[in-house]
């Protein structure tokens, strides 16, 4: 594949995903981003693979940048599940707050 054919499909794919995220709604995103990471491993092993095959100093350079920008991320997409799910981790409870009622035991 020559490196025109690989940049069209690169440029094709940056507008379907801004396409794509731009329609969900903001409270939607954060939980449909730990169903994504699967996605943007394989847009990473895309992305490894466009590089190895580069034939041109210029096609190498486009697979570089796409493995810098999927590994961005989907390492960006576990930083925002992990947070996610630390909110719905309980919290211990204080023991000042149990015994506020006055009475002794």
């Amino acid at each position: 594949m020559d490196g025109v054919a690989l940049l069209a499909i690169f440029v094709l794919a940056v507008f379907v995903g801004f396409e794509v995220v731009a329609k969900v709604s903001s409270t939607l995103h954060t939980p449909l981003m730990s169903g994504a990471n699967a996605i943007h491993g394989i847009i990473l092993v895309g992305a490894v693979l466009v590089a190895g095959h580069a034939d041109d100093t210029s096609t190498l350079l486009v697979g570089l940048v796409a493995v810098v920008l999927a590994t961005v991320n989907l390492v960006g997409g576990f930083v925002v599940t992990d947070r996610m799910l630390e909110m719905f981790k309980a919290r211990p409870a204080h023991p000042a707050a149990s015994s506020s009622d006055g009475e002794k035991s």
